[in-house]
């Protein structure tokens, strides 16, 4: 009985320290995220014009960006740590979510209109960023 309290102990401290090395990453590209974030939106929304309310860095694991229905733009602070091409690829696609809140042929559409490769970035996206994001998580 006293090993498995031990082995569970051990992993448990585990993942403390890995949430601790997350949180470092977290609070050194937060800033840097949000800068990059609110000035891309700033150049593409010219194109666009929508109205969008509050942009936020988040430490999520699963996703790069949200748009909610009140209009407001969540990003993944690994954003920073990506090529500029990807990083607009993203900003643009949650930007595209103000005019279109779903993933019709009208919301491709909208992204195509200021990235017409979308979808080469996008699938390098899914490639590397998964081992980028694993990278920074630590994992292997």
């Amino acid at each position: 009985m006293k090993i498995f309290f031990a082995v569970k102990r051990r992993r448990k401290l585990k993942k403390i320290k890995r949430r601790k090395k997350l949180n470092i990453n977290y609070l050194k590209y937060k800033d840097v995220s949000l800068s990059l974030a609110k000035s891309r939106l700033e150049y593409w929304n010219t194109f666009y014009n929508f109205k969008y309310n509050r942009v936020v860095i988040r430490n999520q694991k699963t996703r790069w960006g949200s748009c909610s229905k009140k209009g407001n733009l969540n990003f993944n602070y690994k954003i920073a740590l990506l090529p500029p091409k990807t990083a607009d690829y993203i900003i643009i696609h949650e930007l595209c979510h103000i005019g279109e809140f779903n993933h019709s042929k009208n919301f491709w559409d909208l992204v195509a209109k200021t990235m017409p490769d979308y979808k080469e970035v996008r699938g390098s996206l899914r490639k590397k960023g998964q081992i980028e994001a694993k990278a920074l998580s630590g994992k292997k």
